[in-house]
């Protein structure tokens, strides 16, 4: 399992792979947050609590992806696209990354973050 550093050093690695990017979680198998980054010039669109709670539906939805692994295959994303937010959901071992980006993010650079993401994430459980 990663220690509290190696968390905050993902996090900071993944906060930085775009401009675009404002938000970084890490949930773990409970639908605990981790840790979480916010970029400094972005308002928060969520206070805190309703945050706790979205990650804790991020834990719960994919439980439910899971039950489907065996006969469609493991998730690899799930992108959610709204008027305010683009937000990313990836899956580890046993972590949740969730991330959010500026609306107006490119389809090829948002595809290019979850690759990023894919490869600075290949090793947490």
């Amino acid at each position: 399992m990663a220690n509290a550093g190696e968390l905050d050093s993902l996090i900071q690695k993944i906060g930085k792979l775009h401009k675009k990017i404002r938000f970084v979680a890490i949930i773990n198998k409970n639908g605990k947050i981790l840790r979480t980054e916010m970029r400094d010039e972005v308002p928060s669109l969520l206070k805190n609590k309703n945050e706790e709670k979205f990650c804790q539906d991020v834990h719960t939805r994919r439980k439910m992806r899971e039950e489907f692994d065996k006969t469609l295959g493991k998730v690899r994303f799930v992108n959610v696209e709204r008027e305010n937010i683009s937000q990313i959901v990836m899956y580890a071992k046993t972590k949740s990354l969730f991330v959010t980006v500026e609306p107006e993010i490119s389809i090829q650079d948002k595809t290019k973050i979850i690759a990023q993401i894919k490869k600075i994430t290949s090793t947490l459980k």
